[in-house]
């Protein structure tokens, strides 16, 4: 079974849904996964690819290698503030302040992120 099928499979198993269910939610024909789990075809089509990384907020290189890539401070920053503005040091310090307080918060209720 192909490794992009397993990461979807357990994707799916952490957020509680079936890959049918992936299917429904994302508009992706259940034969196109079932080929690929079969093998009877090689690849996931860039748009199933792109349709599932959406879903589970991952890159769509997460799902083919396992491998998240990491983003810089710039690509934050623009990501963020939609690079029309400048991002003060008191700004950013602020946004990861900001983030902090929602991963500590979600460790206290027993959830991660």
């Amino acid at each position: 079974m192909p490794e992009t099928y397993e990461r979807i499979a357990e994707l799916c198993r952490k957020r509680g849904i079936t890959v049918t269910d992936l299917c429904k939610r994302c508009d992706i024909p259940r034969a196109s996964l079932s080929d690929y789990k079969m093998g009877r075809i090689k690849s996931l089509s860039a748009l199933t690819l792109s349709k599932i990384s959406e879903y589970f907020s991952v890159s769509v290189e997460y799902l083919l290698s396992g491998e998240q890539p990491v983003a810089d401070d710039e690509s934050l920053k623009v990501a963020l503030f939609g690079g029309d503005v400048t991002v003060t040091d008191e700004m950013w310090n602020e946004v990861k302040r900001y983030a902090q307080y929602i991963k500590d918060r979600e460790n206290e209720n027993g959830s991660s992120l």
